[in-house]
């Protein structure tokens, strides 16, 4: 029987090949629908999917590229759904609103950019997220370019009383979901 991606040894953990061919079915079927047809599978869900790891699972690497090419796929047609319904410079005018919200939480002080846990509580080293949320804002900026995988794939370290990190995940989140809107 074929594979869809490379497994993995059977000794280490890779995705779960039933939750990774049951999503690929779903994301077939929804992709496949008039395009005017919302599904309940878009770019944003595709980009926060998430697989149970199993001993011989498919390879989280070509799974994670392959999800990073259907979400450019999705995102490429919402935009194209958007700009249908809306018209260019209404869309690319939400986009610009969306970033300039996303640029005045990123440009906050240092120290203050979002929420922060309690003392006794971990979240994310406040010290690391501004350096990078100063990084974003100057991409936003017209600054240097990055790609939507630099963002996903950003980590910070722990500390106790620093960022909570569901507010910096979802600041992320919308950085990405912009990043794919204009290209």
């Amino acid at each position: 029987m074929s594979s869809t991606f490379p497994k993995v040894k059977r000794s280490q953990t890779g995705y779960s090949t039933e939750q990774v061919e049951d999503f690929l079915e779903d994301a077939r079927r929804a992709y496949a629908a008039e395009v005017t047809k919302v599904t309940g599978i878009d770019s944003r869900y595709i980009r926060q999917v998430s697989f149970d790891l199993v001993k011989g699972g498919y390879s989280p690497e070509d799974v994670d590229s392959a999800l990073d090419r259907l979400e450019d796929a999705f995102a490429k047609r919402e935009r194209e759904r958007a700009i249908a319904e809306q018209g260019e410079e209404q869309f690319y005018r939400g986009v610009q609103e969306e970033a300039m919200k996303a640029l005045e939480q990123l440009s906050a002080a240092d120290g203050e950019k979002f929420p922060k846990v309690g003392a006794f509580t971990k979240g994310y080293r406040i010290a690391q997220v501004d350096e990078y949320a100063a990084r974003l804002a100057s991409y936003l900026n017209d600054g240097p370019e990055m790609t939507p995988s630099e963002v996903l794939t950003k980590r910070f370290d722990a500390q106790r009383g620093g960022y909570d990190e569901d507010q910096v995940d979802q600041t992320l989140d919308v950085i990405v979901g912009l990043m794919r809107s204009v290209r």
